[in-house]
């Protein structure tokens, strides 16, 4: 059986995939911070993090997330995941490479209501930087 919270996390990824900017925001909390510790980064409010989505998706534009696993306990919830992408346009400054990338990671995610109101998400960049950088 699927919760509410459950069915708006899983739509939440739906968004990710189609690249649906403002759809991703408004799972969020006007108040949003959201922290990508692989990339050293953290965003407050959907501004910040509407500029770091659209950097991404312009970088790579097959950028994609494949859900593994998910959970909701009262306003906790967190998901195991896969992301993928080919690095077809510029990012940090770095020139695109036409390489593509996979690696695992997890977001831990606090809830207000039926928005989240703090995203971590954890991986190893390493692991990225690698696959798209240096093979």
């Amino acid at each position: 059986m699927t919760t509410k919270a459950e069915k708006m996390l899983q739509d939440w990824r739906g968004a990710w995939n189609a690249h649906e900017v403002e759809r991703i925001l408004s799972y969020l909390t006007d108040d949003i911070v959201y922290e990508d510790l692989g990339g050293a980064r953290v965003m407050r409010g959907k501004a910040e993090l509407r500029t770091w989505l659209n950097e991404t998706f312009s970088a790579f534009p097959d950028f994609r997330v494949d859900l593994k696993s998910l959970f909701v306990s009262g306003k906790w919830a967190g998901d195991e995941w896969v992301t993928s992408g080919t690095l077809k346009g510029e990012l940090f400054h770095l020139k695109p490479t036409g390489k593509g990338y996979s690696v695992r990671g997890a977001s831990i995610m606090e809830l207000r209501g039926d928005k989240i109101r703090r995203n971590t998400d954890y991986y190893d960049s390493a692991t990225v930087i690698k696959q798209v950088w240096l093979t």
